[in-house]
Protein backbone atom coordinates (compact mmCIF):
# COMPACT_ATOMS: atom_id res chain seq x y z
CA UNK A 1 0.00 0.00 0.00
CA UNK A 2 3.12 2.54 0.72
CA UNK A 3 4.35 1.72 -2.89
CA UNK A 4 1.53 4.32 -4.24
CA UNK A 5 2.91 7.29 -1.84
CA UNK A 6 5.07 8.07 -5.01
CA UNK A 7 1.88 9.34 -6.72
CA UNK A 8 1.54 12.16 -4.03
CA UNK A 9 5.34 12.89 -4.65
CA UNK A 10 3.65 15.99 -7.06
CA UNK A 11 3.19 17.41 -3.48
CA UNK A 12 5.94 16.31 -1.54
CA UNK A 13 8.93 14.76 -3.88
CA UNK A 14 10.65 12.70 -1.40
CA UNK A 15 7.62 10.23 -1.78
CA UNK A 16 9.06 9.49 -5.12
CA UNK A 17 11.71 7.53 -3.28
CA UNK A 18 8.79 4.77 -3.15
CA UNK A 19 8.91 3.67 -6.41
CA UNK A 20 12.33 2.05 -6.25
CA UNK A 21 12.57 -1.31 -5.70
CA UNK A 22 15.93 -1.28 -3.72
CA UNK A 23 14.29 1.46 -1.20
CA UNK A 24 11.16 -0.63 -0.49
CA UNK A 25 13.42 -4.20 -0.26
CA UNK A 26 14.96 -2.28 2.32
CA UNK A 27 11.92 -1.05 4.07
CA UNK A 28 10.35 -4.24 4.21
CA UNK A 29 13.41 -5.65 5.61
CA UNK A 30 12.98 -3.56 8.22
CA UNK A 31 9.72 -3.37 8.99
CA UNK A 32 9.31 -7.49 8.84
CA UNK A 33 12.73 -7.36 11.53
CA UNK A 34 10.65 -4.53 13.55
CA UNK A 35 7.55 -6.36 14.03
CA UNK A 36 9.33 -9.84 14.96
CA UNK A 37 11.50 -7.70 17.44
CA UNK A 38 8.36 -6.29 19.23
CA UNK A 39 5.16 -8.90 18.78
CA UNK A 40 7.69 -11.67 19.99
CA UNK A 41 7.20 -11.39 23.89
CA UNK A 42 3.75 -10.65 23.75
CA UNK A 43 3.50 -14.02 20.68
CA UNK A 44 5.84 -15.94 23.65
CA UNK A 45 3.47 -14.94 26.36
CA UNK A 46 0.08 -15.75 24.79
CA UNK A 47 1.71 -19.08 23.67
CA UNK A 48 2.26 -20.47 27.22
CA UNK A 49 -0.93 -18.90 28.35
CA UNK A 50 -2.42 -21.48 26.31
CA UNK A 51 -0.20 -24.17 26.86
CA UNK A 52 1.27 -24.25 23.45
CA UNK A 53 4.17 -26.53 24.17
CA UNK A 54 6.31 -28.42 22.17
CA UNK A 55 6.67 -32.37 22.21
CA UNK A 56 9.95 -33.95 22.33
CA UNK A 57 10.47 -36.80 20.50
CA UNK A 58 11.52 -39.82 22.57
CA UNK A 59 13.95 -41.31 20.43
CA UNK A 60 15.32 -37.68 20.07
CA UNK A 61 19.00 -36.95 22.03
CA UNK A 62 18.61 -36.65 25.74
CA UNK A 63 19.65 -33.53 26.08
CA UNK A 64 16.58 -32.07 23.82
CA UNK A 65 14.42 -33.18 26.82
CA UNK A 66 14.75 -30.49 28.60
CA UNK A 67 13.18 -28.46 25.79
CA UNK A 68 9.86 -29.68 26.60
CA UNK A 69 7.24 -26.96 26.41
CA UNK A 70 9.01 -24.48 25.59
CA UNK A 71 6.58 -22.14 23.22
CA UNK A 72 6.04 -23.79 19.61
CA UNK A 73 3.88 -22.38 16.25
CA UNK A 74 6.37 -19.08 16.34
CA UNK A 75 5.51 -19.50 12.40
CA UNK A 76 3.26 -17.52 13.14
CA UNK A 77 4.78 -14.66 14.56
CA UNK A 78 7.35 -15.18 11.39
CA UNK A 79 4.46 -15.61 8.82
CA UNK A 80 2.87 -12.31 10.03
CA UNK A 81 6.37 -10.23 10.34
CA UNK A 82 6.66 -11.30 6.31
CA UNK A 83 3.23 -10.74 4.79
CA UNK A 84 2.24 -7.30 6.38
CA UNK A 85 5.75 -5.69 5.33
CA UNK A 86 5.22 -7.61 1.64
CA UNK A 87 1.36 -6.22 1.66
CA UNK A 88 2.65 -2.69 2.70
CA UNK A 89 5.69 -2.23 0.84
CA UNK A 90 5.08 -4.01 -2.90
CA UNK A 91 3.12 -3.18 -5.56
CA UNK A 92 -0.72 -5.28 -5.03
CA UNK A 93 -1.48 -5.24 -8.61
CA UNK A 94 1.22 -7.66 -8.80
CA UNK A 95 0.33 -11.24 -9.61
CA UNK A 96 4.14 -12.46 -8.71
CA UNK A 97 3.92 -11.31 -5.56
CA UNK A 98 0.13 -12.76 -4.51
CA UNK A 99 1.39 -16.41 -5.78
CA UNK A 100 4.15 -15.70 -3.32
CA UNK A 101 1.82 -14.94 -0.67
CA UNK A 102 -0.34 -17.13 -1.31
CA UNK A 103 1.64 -20.03 -1.76
CA UNK A 104 3.34 -19.26 1.95
CA UNK A 105 -0.14 -18.66 3.05
CA UNK A 106 -0.81 -22.25 2.24
CA UNK A 107 2.19 -24.17 3.09
CA UNK A 108 2.03 -22.28 6.23
CA UNK A 109 -1.39 -23.31 6.97
CA UNK A 110 -0.56 -27.59 6.33
CA UNK A 111 2.03 -26.69 8.68
CA UNK A 112 -0.29 -25.39 11.05
CA UNK A 113 -2.88 -28.56 10.98
CA UNK A 114 0.51 -30.51 11.76
CA UNK A 115 1.34 -28.64 14.83
CA UNK A 116 -1.91 -28.35 15.99
CA UNK A 117 -2.94 -32.21 16.13
CA UNK A 118 0.98 -32.59 18.01
CA UNK A 119 -0.54 -30.38 20.62
CA UNK A 120 -4.15 -31.82 21.37
CA UNK A 121 -2.56 -35.08 21.01
CA UNK A 122 0.20 -34.11 23.42
CA UNK A 123 2.58 -36.11 20.91
CA UNK A 124 4.93 -35.79 18.42
CA UNK A 125 3.20 -37.58 15.88
CA UNK A 126 0.82 -34.59 13.46
CA UNK A 127 -0.58 -35.22 10.26
CA UNK A 128 -0.10 -38.83 9.40
CA UNK A 129 3.11 -38.52 6.46
CA UNK A 130 1.21 -40.00 3.36
CA UNK A 131 -1.45 -37.19 4.12
CA UNK A 132 1.12 -34.42 4.94
CA UNK A 133 2.65 -35.34 1.73
CA UNK A 134 -0.91 -34.91 -0.06
CA UNK A 135 -1.88 -31.77 1.02
CA UNK A 136 1.75 -30.17 0.35
CA UNK A 137 1.62 -31.40 -2.72
CA UNK A 138 -2.02 -30.21 -3.76
CA UNK A 139 -0.54 -26.77 -2.79
CA UNK A 140 2.58 -27.42 -4.94
CA UNK A 141 -0.03 -28.49 -7.80
CA UNK A 142 -1.93 -24.81 -7.16
CA UNK A 143 1.31 -22.88 -7.97
CA UNK A 144 2.24 -24.67 -10.41
CA UNK A 145 -1.28 -24.54 -12.22
CA UNK A 146 -0.60 -20.80 -11.52
CA UNK A 147 2.46 -20.69 -12.93
CA UNK A 148 0.81 -22.29 -16.50
CA UNK A 149 -1.87 -19.70 -15.62
CA UNK A 150 1.45 -16.46 -15.90
CA UNK A 151 2.82 -18.73 -19.27
CA UNK A 152 -0.50 -18.33 -21.28
CA UNK A 153 -0.65 -14.43 -20.77
CA UNK A 154 3.28 -14.62 -21.79
CA UNK A 155 4.42 -13.66 -18.20
CA UNK A 156 6.25 -16.55 -17.21
CA UNK A 157 8.13 -19.50 -19.22
CA UNK A 158 8.54 -22.73 -18.86
CA UNK A 159 12.21 -23.11 -19.57
CA UNK A 160 14.71 -24.78 -17.43
CA UNK A 161 17.89 -22.84 -17.10
CA UNK A 162 21.14 -25.66 -16.24
CA UNK A 163 23.75 -24.53 -14.00
CA UNK A 164 27.24 -24.16 -16.22
CA UNK A 165 25.03 -24.68 -19.44
CA UNK A 166 24.48 -21.19 -21.08
CA UNK A 167 22.42 -22.76 -24.09
CA UNK A 168 21.05 -25.78 -22.44
CA UNK A 169 17.25 -24.38 -21.50
CA UNK A 170 14.85 -26.77 -22.41
CA UNK A 171 11.01 -25.98 -22.39
CA UNK A 172 9.17 -28.42 -20.36
CA UNK A 173 5.78 -26.62 -21.51
CA UNK A 174 3.18 -28.86 -19.24
CA UNK A 175 5.53 -31.31 -17.79
CA UNK A 176 6.44 -27.86 -15.95
CA UNK A 177 3.77 -28.27 -13.37
CA UNK A 178 5.06 -32.08 -11.98
CA UNK A 179 8.32 -30.38 -12.13
CA UNK A 180 7.31 -27.55 -9.94
CA UNK A 181 5.38 -29.90 -7.67
CA UNK A 182 8.48 -31.98 -6.90
CA UNK A 183 10.68 -28.89 -6.12
CA UNK A 184 8.16 -27.08 -3.84
CA UNK A 185 7.43 -30.57 -1.77
CA UNK A 186 10.89 -30.81 -1.69
CA UNK A 187 11.99 -27.66 -0.20
CA UNK A 188 8.93 -27.47 2.12
CA UNK A 189 9.96 -31.18 3.56
CA UNK A 190 13.95 -29.74 3.61
CA UNK A 191 13.41 -26.88 5.51
CA UNK A 192 11.25 -28.83 7.99
CA UNK A 193 13.34 -31.60 8.37
CA UNK A 194 16.49 -28.76 8.95
CA UNK A 195 14.23 -27.35 12.09
CA UNK A 196 15.85 -29.58 15.01
CA UNK A 197 17.87 -27.03 17.13
CA UNK A 198 17.80 -23.63 18.49
CA UNK A 199 18.14 -21.43 15.66
CA UNK A 200 19.33 -23.66 13.08
CA UNK A 201 16.69 -23.60 10.69
CA UNK A 202 15.81 -20.24 10.93
CA UNK A 203 19.77 -19.19 10.23
CA UNK A 204 20.39 -20.95 7.57
CA UNK A 205 17.16 -20.05 6.07
CA UNK A 206 18.27 -16.13 6.90
CA UNK A 207 21.23 -16.38 4.37
CA UNK A 208 19.55 -18.66 1.74
CA UNK A 209 16.86 -15.57 2.04
CA UNK A 210 19.22 -12.88 1.59
CA UNK A 211 20.79 -14.69 -1.23
CA UNK A 212 17.46 -15.09 -3.15
CA UNK A 213 16.78 -11.36 -2.52
CA UNK A 214 19.90 -10.75 -4.76
CA UNK A 215 19.33 -13.17 -7.25
CA UNK A 216 15.66 -11.79 -7.32
CA UNK A 217 17.02 -8.13 -7.92
CA UNK A 218 19.73 -9.46 -10.37
CA UNK A 219 17.37 -11.65 -12.47
CA UNK A 220 14.80 -8.90 -13.05
CA UNK A 221 17.31 -6.22 -13.68
CA UNK A 222 17.64 -6.01 -17.60
CA UNK A 223 21.45 -5.35 -17.76
CA UNK A 224 22.70 -7.64 -14.69
CA UNK A 225 20.56 -10.57 -16.62
CA UNK A 226 22.01 -9.64 -20.74
CA UNK A 227 25.35 -9.52 -19.14
CA UNK A 228 24.91 -12.80 -16.35
CA UNK A 229 22.99 -14.46 -19.91
CA UNK A 230 20.11 -15.35 -17.69
CA UNK A 231 17.10 -16.18 -18.69
CA UNK A 232 15.04 -12.44 -17.51
CA UNK A 233 11.56 -13.24 -16.29
CA UNK A 234 8.97 -10.49 -17.09
CA UNK A 235 9.81 -7.33 -15.14
CA UNK A 236 7.01 -7.81 -13.15
CA UNK A 237 8.76 -10.56 -10.98
CA UNK A 238 11.37 -7.91 -9.49
CA UNK A 239 8.63 -7.38 -6.95
CA UNK A 240 9.31 -10.13 -5.19
CA UNK A 241 12.57 -8.62 -4.61
CA UNK A 242 10.56 -6.96 -1.59
CA UNK A 243 9.17 -10.39 -0.19
CA UNK A 244 12.81 -11.73 0.12
CA UNK A 245 13.36 -8.66 1.64
CA UNK A 246 10.59 -8.87 4.37
CA UNK A 247 11.80 -12.66 4.34
CA UNK A 248 14.98 -11.94 5.70
CA UNK A 249 13.87 -8.79 7.93
CA UNK A 250 11.26 -11.91 9.56
CA UNK A 251 14.20 -14.67 9.84
CA UNK A 252 16.25 -11.93 11.55
CA UNK A 253 13.70 -10.61 14.36
CA UNK A 254 12.59 -14.62 14.94
CA UNK A 255 16.08 -15.60 15.07
CA UNK A 256 16.29 -12.80 18.30
CA UNK A 257 13.88 -15.04 19.96
CA UNK A 258 14.77 -18.40 18.79
CA UNK A 259 18.08 -18.63 19.39
CA UNK A 260 20.37 -20.62 21.87
CA UNK A 261 18.68 -21.30 24.23
CA UNK A 262 15.59 -20.60 22.40
CA UNK A 263 12.53 -19.14 23.97
CA UNK A 264 10.10 -20.02 21.08
CA UNK A 265 10.11 -22.93 18.19
CA UNK A 266 9.07 -21.94 15.02
CA UNK A 267 7.00 -25.65 14.49
CA UNK A 268 5.53 -26.84 11.50
CA UNK A 269 3.62 -23.35 10.59
CA UNK A 270 6.93 -22.05 10.03
CA UNK A 271 8.99 -24.24 8.61
CA UNK A 272 6.85 -25.37 5.69
CA UNK A 273 5.44 -22.09 5.15
CA UNK A 274 9.31 -20.55 4.48
CA UNK A 275 10.32 -23.87 2.41
CA UNK A 276 6.95 -22.87 0.64
CA UNK A 277 8.36 -19.49 0.00
CA UNK A 278 11.58 -20.56 -0.73
CA UNK A 279 11.18 -22.45 -3.21
CA UNK A 280 8.33 -20.23 -4.53
CA UNK A 281 10.60 -17.44 -5.37
CA UNK A 282 13.19 -20.01 -7.13
CA UNK A 283 10.39 -20.77 -9.47
CA UNK A 284 9.07 -17.71 -10.19
CA UNK A 285 12.47 -15.98 -10.91
CA UNK A 286 13.74 -18.95 -13.09
CA UNK A 287 16.52 -19.96 -10.68
CA UNK A 288 14.82 -23.78 -9.62
CA UNK A 289 18.08 -25.82 -9.90
CA UNK A 290 20.50 -22.81 -7.82
CA UNK A 291 18.05 -23.47 -4.92
CA UNK A 292 19.69 -26.58 -4.67
CA UNK A 293 22.73 -24.85 -3.57
CA UNK A 294 21.97 -21.89 -1.96
CA UNK A 295 19.72 -23.93 0.26
CA UNK A 296 22.49 -26.51 0.57
CA UNK A 297 22.20 -27.39 4.17
CA UNK A 298 19.06 -27.66 4.08
CA UNK A 299 19.61 -30.18 0.91
CA UNK A 300 21.93 -32.08 3.26
CA UNK A 301 19.75 -32.18 5.90
CA UNK A 302 17.19 -33.86 3.54
CA UNK A 303 19.62 -36.43 2.03
CA UNK A 304 21.06 -37.77 5.71
CA UNK A 305 17.60 -39.02 6.13
CA UNK A 306 16.61 -40.29 2.87
CA UNK A 307 20.04 -41.96 2.78
CA UNK A 308 19.56 -43.47 6.56
CA UNK A 309 15.88 -44.82 5.74
CA UNK A 310 17.04 -46.61 2.36
CA UNK A 311 20.55 -48.26 4.11
CA UNK A 312 18.33 -48.99 6.89
CA UNK A 313 16.03 -50.73 5.25
CA UNK A 314 17.88 -52.49 2.90
CA UNK A 315 20.55 -53.70 4.63
CA UNK A 316 19.54 -52.67 8.61
CA UNK A 317 22.29 -50.90 9.03
CA UNK A 318 22.42 -46.49 9.90
CA UNK A 319 25.04 -44.22 8.02
CA UNK A 320 24.34 -42.16 11.05
CA UNK A 321 23.61 -41.95 14.52
CA UNK A 322 21.07 -40.36 13.83
CA UNK A 323 19.50 -38.37 10.92
CA UNK A 324 18.61 -35.62 10.14
CA UNK A 325 22.37 -34.63 9.40
CA UNK A 326 22.65 -32.07 12.79
CA UNK A 327 21.57 -35.10 15.46
CA UNK A 328 24.17 -37.23 14.00
CA UNK A 329 26.94 -34.54 14.84
CA UNK A 330 25.79 -34.21 17.83
CA UNK A 331 25.86 -37.50 18.92
CA UNK A 332 29.79 -37.51 17.91
CA UNK A 333 30.16 -34.98 20.72
CA UNK A 334 29.38 -31.71 19.39
CA UNK A 335 27.78 -28.94 21.48
CA UNK A 336 24.56 -27.63 19.76
CA UNK A 337 25.73 -23.75 19.41
CA UNK A 338 29.18 -25.32 18.16
CA UNK A 339 26.45 -27.49 15.34
CA UNK A 340 24.03 -24.53 14.43
CA UNK A 341 27.51 -22.23 14.12
CA UNK A 342 29.33 -24.68 11.65
CA UNK A 343 26.17 -25.09 9.44
CA UNK A 344 25.78 -21.87 9.52
CA UNK A 345 29.17 -21.17 7.95
CA UNK A 346 28.28 -24.02 5.71
CA UNK A 347 25.23 -22.20 4.58
CA UNK A 348 26.90 -18.81 3.81
CA UNK A 349 29.65 -20.58 2.04
CA UNK A 350 26.52 -22.36 -0.28
CA UNK A 351 25.38 -18.93 -0.53
CA UNK A 352 28.36 -17.33 -1.74
CA UNK A 353 29.34 -20.09 -4.37
CA UNK A 354 25.69 -19.91 -6.12
CA UNK A 355 26.76 -16.10 -6.94
CA UNK A 356 29.38 -17.24 -8.43
CA UNK A 357 27.74 -19.47 -10.84
CA UNK A 358 25.67 -16.79 -11.96
CA UNK A 359 28.68 -16.22 -14.46
CA UNK A 360 29.98 -19.58 -14.84
CA UNK A 361 27.71 -20.47 -17.75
Amino acid sequence: MLYYLHHLSAYWAPLNVTRYITFRTAAASLTALAIGLFLGPWMIRKLREFQIGQVIRQEGPATHRAKAGTPTMGGLLILTSVLVPTLLWADLRNPFIWIAVLATIAFGAVGFADDYLKIVRHSHHGLLPRYKLLWQGIVALGVGLCLMWLAHYDLYNTRLIFLFFKRLIPDLGWMYVPFAVLVLVFATNAVNLTDGLDGLAISVFAVAAAAFTALAYVSTHRVFAEYLQLVRPTAAAAELTIFCGALVGASLGFLWWNSYPADIFMGDIGSLGLGGALGTVALLIKQEFLLAIVGGVFVLEALSVIIQVASFKSTGRRVFKMAPLHHHFELIGWSEPKVITRFLIVAIIFALFSLTTLKLR
